[in-house]
C-alpha cells in the first residue's frame, strides 16, 4: 500500500468530516449544496462547498479511493502548490461546466468532490502514462488509462440516467481542467505524454459529444 501524503490526508478528512456532517444534518445539506437557482443568487461559496459534500457513503469512498490513489503522483511531480491548484480548479471549472449545462434547471442540484478528482485522475494519468492499479478483487494490475475510461463510462451513464444528485457533468470539466492546468503548469508534458495526451483527449471529445447529445 502506497503512502499518504499530509495534504491528501488533510482533504481526504475534510471530506469525511463534512460529508458525514451533511448525512446527519439536512439543513447544512441544503446550504451548502450545489444548487443552479441558488447560484443564480450569486451563492458562489457552493462552487467550492459543494465539492466537501456526497450522496452516501459509497460516493464518499469512491472519490477518495481515487484521489488516494493518483494523488501521490501529481505531488511528487508538481509539488503541493501546483497539486491545490489544480485540486481547487477542477472543482470550481467542473462545477462552473454543470453550471451552465443546467443553467435552465433551477431545480437542478448536486454534490461531491467529483470534478477535483477528475483533474487529479487525468493529470496522473498525463504525467505517468505507464501507471499500473491493483483494484480490490482484481489479481491482475490495471493501466492508468483503462481506469480512466472506465471513469467516463460511469460519467456518461451516470449523466444519462440522472437518477442521483452525484455531478457527473462536473467530471467531464474536470477532466479538461486537470489537463490543461498540467500543461500549463509544465508544458513539456505536450511533447513527454503526447501518445497518453492524445488519448485523453480523444475521450473527453467523445464524451463530450455524448453530453450535448444528451442535452437536445
Amino acid at each position: 500500500m502506497q503512502s499518504i501524503s499530509l495534504i491528501t490526508l488533510l482533504i481526504i478528512l475534510s471530506n469525511v468530516y463534512i460529508s458525514f456532517k451533511g448525512f446527519k444534518n439536512y439543513s447544512f445539506f441544503e446550504k451548502y449544496k450545489f444548487n443552479i437557482y441558488d447560484l443564480k443568487k450569486k451563492e458562489y461559496y457552493r462552487l467550492i462547498s459543494s465539492g466537501f459534500l456526497h450522496v452516501d457513503s459509497t460516493h464518499l469512498i469512491f472519490n477518495m479511493i481515487t484521489l488516494y490513489f493518483f494523488s501521490q503522483v501529481v505531488l511528487f511531480k508538481f509539488g503541493m502548490l501546483s497539486f491545490l491548484i489544480i485540486y481547487l480548479g477542477s472543482l470550481i471549472i467542473g462545477n462552473l461546466s454543470s453550471f451552465y449545462y443546467h443553467f435552465n434547471e433551477n431545480n437542478y442540484t448536486a454534490v461531491g468532490a467529483s470534478g477535483a478528482v477528475s483533474g487529479i485522475l487525468f493529470s496522473s494519468i498525463l504525467i505517468y502514462p505507464e501507471m499500473e492499479l491493483f483494484i480490490f478483487f482484481i489479481p491482475i494490475p490495471i493501466p492508468g488509462y483503462v481506469f480512466v475510461i472506465g471513469y467516463m463510462i460511469y460519467t456518461l451513464y451516470g449523466m444519462k440516467s440522472q437518477s442521483d444528485s452525484i455531478g457527473h457533468v462536473t467530471h467531464f470539466g474536470g477532466a479538461i481542467s486537470g489537463i490543461l492546468l498540467s500543461l500549463f503548469i509544465m508544458p513539456q508534458l505536450l511533447i513527454e505524454s503526447f501518445v497518453v495526451l492524445s488519448v485523453l483527449l480523444v475521450t473527453i471529445l467523445i464524451s463530450g459529444f455524448y453530453l450535448f447529445k444528451l442535452k437536445k
